[in-house]
C-alpha cells in the first residue's frame, strides 16, 4: 500500500468519477484504474463498486477512504514540519476563512503579510464553516480563521479577539436618543438572517432567543452586503458584526445601535489540526491579524511572542 494509492482513493472518493478524480491527481484515467485495483488486491477487500458511469464505493471502501484522509494528511504535516521548521511564515499555507470574515479582514491583513514575509505563498478558500473544518481535517486546508468554538475534535485553536454585535435599522426607524437596547428590543419578525449554514445566523438566533424553526426563512441572504441593503430599503433589521462596520455602513438610511452589556459578540480565532507542526506560523498568522483589526492584548501570548519572533527575523534579514 502506497501514498499515491491512497490519495487516489481519496480523490475517487471525493469526485465519484474515475476520469474527474483521474484529472484531479494530474494521471491518466487507466493509471488511477490500475492504482486502485492494485490497492484492493494488497488489502484483500473490493472498494469500488463499479456501474456504467459511475462509481459507487462500497461500505468497506467508505471507511478505508475515511481513514486514508487522516494517513494523507499526517503525511502533508510530516512534509511541512521538514520544509517550515526553519523561518516563520514561509512555503506554501492554505488558508481558509468564512464568508463574514473574509471581505473584512483579508484585504486588511493581505498587505502586511505580502510585506512582511515575501516568502509566503498564501491560498485562500472561502466558504461556511462546515465545509471548511471538513477540508481541514482532509488536509485539504492548513488552517482556518472562524467563529469559536467549533466543537469538532482532533484540532487546536487560538482565540483572537471578540466581534461585538451591533443591531442595524433603517435610520428613519432610529431613536432619536441614543439609548443602547438589548435583546427584546429586536423585532423578530423583521429581523432579516443569512441563509442557512452561516454561523452568523445561527449566533443572531442564539441572542434572540429565537428557534431555528421559527427564523424568517422567506428572508435568508447569502451575503451580509445583501442584507444590509435590505435594510436600508426599509425590510427589516439585523445584526451586523463590528468588523463589517467600516465596509458595510456607507448608506445613510441605515443607523446602528448598540446593545446593553453585557454586549453579544462573537469570538474570533484560528484552527488547525492538533497533528501539524505549523504552531508557530499559526500564531504569527493569528499576531498580523490582531494587528490590523486593532486589537491589544495586555498579556504574552503565543501570537505575540511568534509576532516578536517574526519581526526579529525580518529585522535581520535587512
Amino acid at each position: 500500500m502506497t501514498l499515491k494509492q491512497l490519495r487516489y482513493l481519496s480523490a475517487l472518493a471525493a469526485h465519484r468519477h474515475f476520469g474527474k478524480a483521474a484529472e484531479a491527481c494530474a494521471v491518466t484515467q487507466p493509471a488511477l484504474s490500475m492504482q486502485i485495483r492494485e490497492l484492493e488486491k494488497d488489502l484483500g477487500v473490493e472498494l469500488i463498486e463499479r456501474r456504467p458511469g459511475e462509481v459507487m464505493l462500497s461500505e468497506t471502501g467508505l471507511e478505508i477512504a475515511r481513514r486514508a484522509e487522516r494517513v494523507l494528511a499526517a503525511a502533508r504535516d510530516l512534509t511541512d514540519f521538514a520544509r517550515h521548521s526553519g523561518r516563520l511564515l514561509t512555503g506554501r499555507l492554505r488558508l481558509g476563512v468564512i464568508p463574514t470574515l473574509a471581505p473584512y479582514v483579508l484585504p486588511r491583513a493581505l498587505p502586511v503579510l505580502q510585506q512582511r514575509c515575501p516568502h509566503l505563498r498564501l491560498e485562500l478558500r472561502e466558504t461556511q464553516t462546515r465545509g471548511l473544518m471538513e477540508e481541514l481535517g482532509r488536509g485539504a486546508l492548513d488552517a482556518v480563521l472562524l467563529a469559536l468554538p467549533v466543537g469538532e475534535r482532533d484540532v487546536e485553536s487560538l482565540r483572537l479577539f471578540d466581534d461585538p454585535f451591533f443591531l442595524a435599522v433603517p435610520a428613519a426607524d432610529a431613536p432619536r436618543k441614543a439609548a443602547r437596547v438589548s435583546a427584546s428590543d429586536v423585532d423578530q419578525q423583521r429581523l432579516i438572517l443569512l441563509e442557512e449554514g452561516h454561523c452568523l445566523r445561527d449566533q443572531a438566533l442564539a441572542f434572540c432567543g429565537t428557534a431555528r424553526h421559527e427564523a424568517p426563512a422567506s428572508l435568508g441572504a447569502t451575503s451580509l452586503a445583501t442584507v444590509m441593503q435590505m435594510v436600508a430599503n426599509g425590510y427589516g433589521v439585523t445584526l451586523v458584526p463590528q468588523i463589517a462596520l467600516d465596509v458595510e455602513l456607507r448608506d445613510e438610511r441605515v443607523k446602528v445601535l448598540r446593545f446593553r452589556d453585557p454586549e453579544p459578540a462573537r469570538s474570533i480565532g484560528l484552527v488547525w489540526r492538533r497533528t501539524s507542526p505549523r504552531k508557530t506560523d499559526f500564531a504569527a498568522l493569528g499576531a498580523i491579524i490582531m494587528e490590523v483589526v486593532g486589537v491589544k492584548s495586555k498579556e504574552p501570548s503565543r501570537a505575540h511572542i511568534a509576532a516578536s519572533r517574526l519581526s526579529a527575523e525580518g529585522s535581520s534579514r535587512q
